[in-house]
Formats: structure tokens, sequence, C-alpha cells
């Protein structure tokens, strides 16, 4: 290695969701494989990597502040990620403080890229397409087509921790076959591929050798996990086989299973989850909403009645069991009895976290050329009524919770011990205050009694090893 490659120094700011974190990681060891030397400091970089979120407009804007604040650095700056992807050239064009736009397609050869980079030499910017094209239409096929396709964070050999934390996510599968009316992730995150079994084990095997305790399994949808296997490697029961495994690996505390669909989750899955020791016993499922009438115009499937139903299932299993969910308010159509039909589910279900999100149109998708459009000033009414409500609610199962007890993860010890149970994901489900926590160190697991909460937190006491 030449010195000059020896002295090149690159920064990667990420944005949006943990499987944006694993495709940086993945980046990050394959810069570091190609020369690069990781720097935190974005300031002491040569060129500034910005992985984008491409979700919503909230999430555009901050993908765009932060490769603008890059720019200030002096840095070259390169943006890649979901709205690098969806945008290509269009958002070159509009941003020429980026020195280049690359897609997923160039992430194999990104050290080789950022190096002509700074050199001087342009690179021509990507230009978008549908990538459920990519791959065959046949779930079958398709694990042997991908391997010909760029899928970022299925090739984890390269990859490189950029944290030091005890829980570490790690991708599943990629892609969606889903066509939400609403969404536009399977237009540029592509068609649903699975990652095989032993690929998935051996990754957290290496994990937990860097020290991570918790794993966070990520996809656009993991109830499909396996339907593009074979039987050897378990088919559609193939998320049932591998939780267990996971859960088993020396140094694995914790399995966390995010991203459930409600139509696609079986009674099998809920009953791996709800019981198999170092699984926790938590639900993310995807409602969005509980009209039939706003679910059918959103493409998806379920009721009030057959989404408290499945929370009734897994309550029975577990009756502590986590669960939280996204809702969509202000979707086109949606009238005042849609609302209350979403008010009656959210009170019948007592979930433990809900993400409250109005109704806009994403470009490209279905819904964005929907009629009877809500106003958006009913929207916002929509969402603050919504939101009130499931802050009620989430604070009384909180409460409800007080004298259970809890398995907690230390992840902040000083002033104030903060840890995490299992019905509590991380950064969105609300945390547990250790009191009287002793000396503990982050990602040790901590028997408490929860004594009280605060919203959606709970304070939690060490029980003492008598009981």
């Amino acid at each position: 290695m030449s010195a000059a490659a020896e002295s090149r120094r690159v920064s990667l700011l990420t944005l949006g969701c943990a499987r944006n974190e694993v495709d940086s990681e993945e980046l990050a060891g394959r810069l570091a494989a190609g020369g690069w030397q990781l720097s935190e400091d974005p300031e002491d970089a040569e060129v500034i990597v910005v992985n984008t979120c491409g979700f919503v407009e909230s999430a555009k804007k901050d993908s765009v502040d932060t490769l603008l604040a890059a720019a200030d650095t002096g840095a070259k700056v390169v943006a890649v990620g979901c709205m690098a992807e969806r945008y290509g050239a269009e958002l070159a064009d509009s941003l020429p403080e980026a020195d280049a736009v690359l897609g997923f397609d160039h992430y194999p050869d990104l050290a080789e890229r950022l190096g002509e980079i700074v050199s001087g030499h342009k690179i021509a910017s990507h230009t978008p397409g549908d990538r459920r094209k990519l791959l065959p239409i046949s779930p079958v096929e398709r694990p042997t087509a991908a391997a010909e396709v760029s899928v970022p964070g299925h090739g984890w050999i390269p990859r490189a921790r950029l944290g030091t934390g005890p829980v570490a996510a790690l991708k599943i599968a990629s892609g969606c076959d889903r066509r939400c009316s609403f969404c536009a992730i399977p237009s540029f995150r592509g068609s649903f591929v699975s990652r095989k079994p032993d690929d998935i084990v051996a990754e957290a095997a290496w994990l937990a050798g860097e020290g991570v305790k918790e794993l966070f399994l990520v996809s656009e949808n993991s109830t499909s996990y396996g339907k593009d296997l074979s039987r050897e490697d378990g088919g559609t029961q193939a998320l049932e086989r591998l939780l267990p495994r996971l859960a088993a690996i020396d140094g694995i505390e914790r399995v966390r299973v995010s991203y459930l669909q409600p139509a696609e989750t079986r009674p099998d899955l809920v009953r791996t989850i709800a019981t198999t020791p170092g699984v926790a016993d938590y639900f993310d499922l995807s409602f969005q909403h509980s009209s039939e009438t706003v679910l059918r115009r959103m493409r998806r499937f379920g009721s009030t009645d057959s989404f408290l139903a499945l929370i009734g299932q897994i309550r029975e299993l577990s009756p502590a069991a986590g669960i939280r969910t996204n809702v969509i308010v202000g979707f086109p159509g949606e009238t005042e009895e849609d609302v209350a039909e979403l008010e009656r589910f959210l009170t019948g279900a007592r979930l433990d976290a809900v993400g409250v999100f109005g109704y806009s149109d994403e470009d490209g998708t279905e819904a964005e050329g929907f009629e009877a459009k809500v106003d958006p000033e009913l929207v916002a009414e929509r969402v603050t009524k919504i939101s009130g409500l499931v802050e009620e609610l989430t604070a009384q199962r909180a409460e409800d919770r007080v004298g259970e007890l809890v398995d907690v993860m230390i992840e902040e010890t000083g002033d104030e011990v903060v840890g995490r149970a299992a019905h509590q994901a991380p950064e969105v489900d609300g945390a547990c205050i250790v009191l009287d926590a002793g000396d503990v160190a982050a990602g040790e697991f901590v028997r408490c009694r929860v004594v009280d909460s605060e919203g959606v937190d709970l304070l939690v006491r060490p029980e003492s090893e008598d009981g």
C-alpha cells in the first residue's frame, strides 16, 4: 500500500434506519480494505460519505442539510444511500455541493471511486431505475441471481463496526415484494431477497466476538424471510429455525426481530418469538391503520378485529410481550369513521409504543394519484388527536408494568444508569432508569423489578439475589 493510500481519510455519516447502519458498516469495511483510514471527525477527513435516507420528506431534508454541512468542511462530499439511489442525477443537479452521487451498484468499488474523486476525476452520477427488475419474479430464483446484483448489507465479511455499543443491527433480508400504495421503498431497494441462514449466523458470531450482546434483526419485511430459500435452508419456516440458532451463540444474550407484517405473521412464528429463551418477546408489527376501508386503499390486509385477535395470540403466550407499531392518519379517503375505528383498535390493543405519522404524497407511489386527499390542516389535527390518545395509552401500559421483573441491558452509566428491557427496542420504545444500580457496565444484563413509570419509561431497581 502506498503512503498516499495510507494517508487517505474518510468519514461516514449515517442517516435513517438501522438497515442503513448495517450498510454503512459494510461500506466502512470495504473502504478500510481499500486503503482508507476511517475518521470519526468529519473535519479531519478528505472525503465525507453521507449515507442518506429517502423515506419521507423530513428525512430527505435532513439528508440534504447533512450534505450541505459536510461541504462546509472543505472535504469532498459523496452522497450514497436511499436518497442517492432513488434520485441519482436529479439530486446531483440540484445539489452541486456534492462531488458525487453514487448508487448501490457503486458500493463494491467505493474505495476506488473515492480515490478517483480525490484525484479530481468526475464520476458520472447514478442513473435511477426500478431495482425490482434486477431480480427474477420467482422468489426461489432470487438467491442465485442476487450474487450478480449489489445488495447492500449482505456482504458482511468486510464489515467494520462504527460504534462500540453492546447492540448491533443484523440484516436478514433486503427489499420488499409488497405493493403498499403509499410506499416507494421497493422501487429503490428492490425485490425481496433473503440472506442464507449460515451467513447470518456467521456474522452474528463475529458481532459477538466484537462485544455485541443484543442482535437487532432488520429487513424491510422480516415475516417474508425464507420464502425464497430452499427447504434445506428452512423455506417459509426459516425464521423460526434461525432464531434459536442466533440465541445459542456464545456471548449473545438477546435477539430482537423488527418489522413484522401482520398479514404474514404466522402462529408458529408468534410462538417462537414469544417462547424461545434468548429471543425478546417483542413484536414490531406494522399495522399502519385498522380500518378495512383505509387498509384496502393502502393495498394492505386486516381489520381492527383481526389485529386484536393477533395481539390476543401473542399475549396468551406471553402476557408481558412488548408490542409496537406505526400508524398513518390522513390517508386519502380517510373519514371520521375510519379515525374512530383506529381509536377503537389502539384502545383495545394496549400497545407499548406507537409512532404516529401524517400522510403526505411520496414521489412515484400509487397513492400520489389518489383522489379524496385529506386537507393538510385536518391531517395535522388528526395527528395531534391520535398522538394524544397514544401518549395516554402507552403511559398506562407502562404503568401496568409496575411490579414486573425485567431483564435490563445496561446501555449508559454515569450519573444516571439507563438500559432497556425486552419490550424496548433501541431508541424508539422508551428506556429503563435503573435506581441504586451499583457497579454495572454497559452490556451487562441486570434482573430488575419495575417500581414506577414516567410516560413510557420505567423506573426499575435491581432485584436482590435472594428475591
